[in-house]
């Protein structure tokens, strides 16, 4: 069986774009999904990494990232799926988690050959990764409770393109299992 990893796509926002409020709502729904979904990973002791964006601050890192966002006005988006000592961190610039980052590599040396994906948005970033870990031929999950979107209806095309162009596995986060094993 493959090994898992969680992914942890840009919940570390300050939310101070241009789609956040058409956002919060739909982060507030997917927060219990990824809180589970990052409870079980830890149990299972799986690798949890949170690929995040920068927002342009060229000079961040992590904690500076993390601080930003416990800072900004939706602190309680942040908190219930804040990193804790073990995860692993990869900072981002553009929609793909993989563009111009460490991920890869890093994957690979944990041995992880699935990926379950969840965070934001639905529509961009978990698209674009969706995609560019297919095309890195990894096992793909995304976790319908656990992601977040600004406009519905692209939201779905999405999640219905990683279904059928990138073989992805849609389920909620209740069905998804770590460690070795593969989901329900």
């Amino acid at each position: 069986m493959a090994r898992t990893a969680l992914i942890v796509i840009d919940m570390l926002n300050s939310y101070e774009h241009e789609d956040a409020e058409a956002l919060v709502p739909s982060v507030r729904d997917a927060l219990p999904g990824v809180g589970a979904l990052l409870k079980r990973a830890r149990a299972g002791d799986s690798p949890v990494i949170y690929v995040n964006d920068n927002f342009g601050r060229w000079r961040s890192h992590h904690g500076e990232i993390l601080r930003s966002a416990l800072a900004g006005r939706y602190r309680d988006l942040v908190e219930p799926v804040a990193p804790d000592e073990n995860a692993l961190f990869v900072v981002k610039a553009r929609h793909s988690i993989f563009y111009e980052t460490p991920l890869a590599y890093l994957l690979g040396q944990l041995e992880v050959r699935r990926v379950v994906l969840c965070g934001q948005v639905t529509e961009q970033c978990v698209l674009y990764s969706a995609l560019d870990a297919h095309i890195r031929h990894y096992e793909v999950v995304v976790a319908l409770d656990a992601v977040a979107h600004i406009d519905p209806g692209l939201a779905h095309a999405a999640l219905r393109m990683m279904e059928r162009n990138m073989s992805a596995q849609l389920c909620t986060s209740d069905a998804i299992t770590f460690g070795d094993a593969s989901p329900a």
